[in-house]
């Protein structure tokens, strides 16, 4: 049964828990690539809005035409949908309203005080603990079966999981991470997998991670640089910087050609929308101008595969939706989509 949040996301003729996205019913065990849900979303909304972007998403995705006319390649019977964690979702609800509460009534100077709060703030990382297992569980089951995966989230927190599955799945994995916040925080306000830290996680504790390129961000604080620039395995492409070597004259290919080649051969893909220009998602928790357009992440993304390199996973996040305003959700759609013949193309 619907929540009354998610009818007012995709109303009263929505999905049910069946959906499939592209309409695809095609079995995992038959697909080359495996979509994960991840409807999770505590510390960025605390529990609303991106909890709910993989049924939007599902939704939005119905109509979707499947053949790409560029590539030449259609996703239909390539792509799959795994079974939804809807405990995730749960999860996510309760805990959110938690979140939202603790950090408005107690978070102090300091951080977080009293034995009351800390006990509050441990029960939110072990949410954030079981739901990082589930993805974990998920992609590390259909990659050791040769599947490629793809995760759409939820916030930014969901792409640890599937990072620590894929990187012990695939030697020397590197990290594409687009975004216009670096998420290098030391914690997200005491909640030690929230996705303002997703980036430090990945690096400081997947320690077979290659490289972690960071392309786009524009919204960043000086722990974060200070940090970032001490960590050997992460590379930093600033928004400002790109956008004034695109003023200076240098193509936009050039400025992609040198973001791939810092990266290992085998690649995942962690795409917050919010890295792309505002009118690309308005609804996004923490819209930042500047960014990139739709055609720049995509051909970005492209570069990758055109380089040689190999795709494995990807992942989607902090996309949210209304039912007075889609445009979130159609974009998600289409990068879905992209990012799938992406991985599909030789």
């Amino acid at each position: 049964m619907k929540s009354d949040f998610l009818r007012n996301i995709l109303g009263d003729k929505g999905i049910g828990d069946g959906g499939f996205y592209f309409g695809d019913t095609t079995s995992p065990a038959d697909a080359d690539i495996v979509i994960v849900s991840a409807p999770w979303s505590v510390t960025s909304d605390y529990g609303r809005g991106a909890t709910y972007t993989p049924d939007a998403v599902i939704d939005a995705s119905a109509e979707k035409n499947l053949y790409d006319t560029v590539a030449d390649v259609s996703v239909a019977g390539r792509v799959a949908t795994a079974e939804i964690d809807y405990n995730i979702q749960e999860s996510s609800e309760h805990l959110g309203r938690e979140a939202e509460r603790i950090a408005h009534q107690y978070l102090g100077e300091k951080g977080f005080v009293g034995e009351y709060v800390a006990k509050k703030v441990a029960h939110i990382n072990e949410g954030f603990s079981e739901m990082q297992v589930s993805i974990y569980k998920q992609t590390k089951h259909w990659a050791s079966q040769g599947k490629r995966i793809a995760v759409v989230g939820g916030d930014h927190s969901v792409a640890f999981g599937a990072v620590k599955a894929l990187a012990e799945v695939n030697d020397g994995l590197g990290v594409l991470f687009i975004d216009a916040h670096a998420d290098f925080l030391r914690s997200g306000e005491e909640f030690n997998y929230s996705h303002r830290s997703i980036a430090r996680n990945i690096v400081e504790e997947v320690s077979s991670i290659e490289r972690l390129v960071e392309v786009g961000v524009r919204d960043i604080v000086k722990e974060e640089i200070d940090e970032l620039r001490a960590t050997e395995k992460v590379e930093l492409f600033l928004a400002e910087k790109l956008a004034a070597k695109r003023f200076e004259g240098e193509s936009w290919g050039n400025i992609c050609r040198e973001v791939v080649g810092k990266l290992p051969q085998k690649v995942y893909v962690s795409l917050d929308i919010d890295a792309l220009k505002i009118e690309f998602c308005g609804n996004t928790n923490a819209p930042v101008p500047g960014g990139m357009t739709f055609d720049e992440v995509v051909y970005l993304i492209n570069t990758v595969v055109e380089s040689g390199r190999e795709i494995v996973g990807f992942d989607i996040s902090e996309v949210v939706s209304s039912i007075n305003n889609k445009m979130d959700a159609i974009v998600a759609t289409q990068l879905l989509a992209k990012m799938c013949v992406a991985m599909l193309r030789k």
